[in-house]
């Protein structure tokens, strides 16, 4: 099955190359989606595509190879809505 989830990550992840990661991750697991900057200090990240490769880039998103420091990741699911390819903002 195809799953979006929408990820919002806490900490230090702002001017760390952490959106690069994620856009990396995401893309070797052939996910599409987005990572945002958000004007709280946050990451948005977006991840659309098989199930398994979304669960495995949301583990990856406060793993240990993580760039900056991760404190939380609130994940909710919304509506597949077939987006293509990854960006970064």
């Amino acid at each position: 099955m195809t799953r979006r989830a929408v990820a919002l990550v806490s900490g230090s992840v702002q001017g760390v190359g952490y959106r690069w990661f994620v856009r990396g991750r995401a893309e070797a697991a052939g996910l599409a989606g987005s990572a945002t900057n958000l004007p709280d200090g946050r990451v948005e990240v977006v991840l659309e595509g098989p199930d398994a490769a979304v669960d495995a880039v949301l583990a990856d998103l406060q793993g240990p190879r993580a760039p900056g420091a991760v404190t939380r990741v609130d994940v909710r699911d919304e509506p597949v809505e077939g987006s293509t390819g990854f960006t970064t903002a």
